[in-house]
């Protein structure tokens, strides 16, 4: 049940001067961690909890005896009351001054079947930040223990890394970057950038320097706009919440995300730690494995089967064909240059018969005619250097993508050992835990 939005007593008019005393206390509690003077009487409110609960909070804050008004607010609501209590101490930076009880009371319990209640989510949050102290810290991680989290989970794994991180080409690979979109290789460089993301990120959470117990206010920076500050207005009569907020598990997936707060992120990875070590795990494994044995990779634009013996022959052959097919044109024969020949014999054998100065006509006609089919044999010569030179290329771009694919190989094995350092480190950062202050 959520405390926060449950009808109570608090609605009668005659509360009306309790609320706004409520109010501006909780409004000077987390600004400064003093209490305005309680006037007389305006906690007298027959049969309502919120007065004798604001009159030992007063008492409790002085470090006076609050044994009467606290007996009579239990009687009137335990649970109102000890939530009250427990958030509006943590807010001025007296939480050590709860009752153990009170956080029990106050929390109830928590199930993956039932939303967690703001209120819940309140005193969380105040317990992370280390309001109740170590204490309070444990108080709450046995709490979350009801959320069975199994190693196979991806959610946690996302949750830290959101997002696919971008692949760089290793060096190994900088002349063939193609060799590196073959997919067991992407996948395998991808395992490891993620791989070492998620350990920085848990490195992050794990290393972020810990409040420890809230023992000083300071003016809009510790809980402005926070959980314990909406709850205590919905609990004073100053509004109401929305009710539950969401799931066990959403908050935590929540909890982890690259913007929350460090306090909340440290217990949520300490739950979440078995789904973490099998990502991890995961990830290692994904790393270790070998590239393969075969691929088919393309180069100067043909596909090309390559072996750790190299290059397979059979794509070659059929690369060197294509790469025939494309390059060279069809060229018919020249015709008009062996007509000119002829038509030049025809021509000096007349000159010699009829006129001498022809036989000079049908020599030049010649001269065309040669000329026409040198140019052809040269076009054919070109053409036959062009596709020797590129299936050279070709021949020595795959010789060298398999040398490539061999000292690719060689620095798997140093990704993979330092994949077993990162998984070494982050399980070590996992059995830590959350830093209790």
């Amino acid at each position: 049940m959520d405390l926060t939005t449950s009808p109570d007593p608090g609605n009668l008019a005659e509360a009306t001067e309790l609320h706004r005393y409520a109010e501006a206390l909780i409004v000077s509690l987390a600004a400064d961690g003093t209490a305005p003077d309680l006037p007389p009487g305006i906690t007298d409110v027959p049969g309502y909890w919120l007065g004798p609960a604001v009159g030992a909070l007063v008492l409790i804050r002085s470090g006076k005896d609050a044994l009467e008004p606290l007996a009579l607010a239990n009687e009137l609501d335990e649970r109102r009351t000890a939530l009250f209590l427990c958030l509006a101490l943590a807010v001025c930076g007296h939480g050590d001054r709860i009752h153990a009880s009170w956080l029990g009371t106050a929390f109830g319990d928590l199930s993956e079947d039932r939303p967690v209640t703001s209120g819940q989510r309140a005193l969380w949050l105040a317990a992370a930040r280390g309001a109740y102290g170590p204490v309070g810290k444990i108080f709450v991680l046995r709490k979350l223990d009801a959320v069975n989290v199994p190693a196979t989970d991806d959610r946690w794994l996302k949750a830290l890394v959101p997002a696919l991180p971008e692949t760089s080409v290793p060096a190994s690979l900088e002349a063939f970057p193609e060799l590196a979109k073959v997919a067991e290789i992407e996948r395998s460089l991808r395992a490891s950038v993620t791989l070492r993301r998620l350990r920085d990120r848990c490195t992050e959470i794990t290393s972020t320097r810990q409040a420890g117990e809230v023992t000083k206010v300071v003016r809009g920076t510790v809980w402005a706009e926070d959980e314990p500050l909406a709850v205590l207005r919905a609990l004073a009569g100053q509004g109401g919440q929305e009710g539950p907020l969401s799931s066990l598990t959403g908050h935590l997936l929540q909890d982890l995300a690259p913007d929350a707060d460090p306090h909340m992120a440290a217990l949520a990875l300490h739950v979440a730690a078995p789904a973490v070590r099998g990502a991890a795990e995961s990830l290692v494994e994904v790393v270790r494995e070998p590239p393969p044995d075969t691929m088919d990779v393309p180069i100067l634009g043909y596909p090309i089967t390559l072996r750790p013996e190299g290059p397979d022959q059979e794509s070659m052959a059929a690369a060197e064909q294509q790469l025939v097919t494309e390059c060279v044109p069809k060229r018919t024969r020249p015709w008009p240059g062996y007509v000119l020949l002829v038509l030049a014999v025809v021509v000096v054998a007349g000159g010699f018969v009829i006129s001498p100065p022809l036989a000079l006509v049908g020599l030049l006609v010649a001269a065309v005619g040669g000329h026409l089919l040198w140019r052809h044999r040269v076009r054919e010569h070109s053409d036959v250097r062009f596709v020797q030179t590129r299936a050279g290329k070709l021949a020595d771009l795959a010789d060298k993508a398999v040398w490539a694919l061999h000292e690719y190989a060689r620095e798997s094995e140093e990704r993979a050992s330092d994949a077993d350092r990162d998984l070494a480190e982050l399980s070590t950062l996992l059995r830590r835990g959350p830093r209790a202050a």
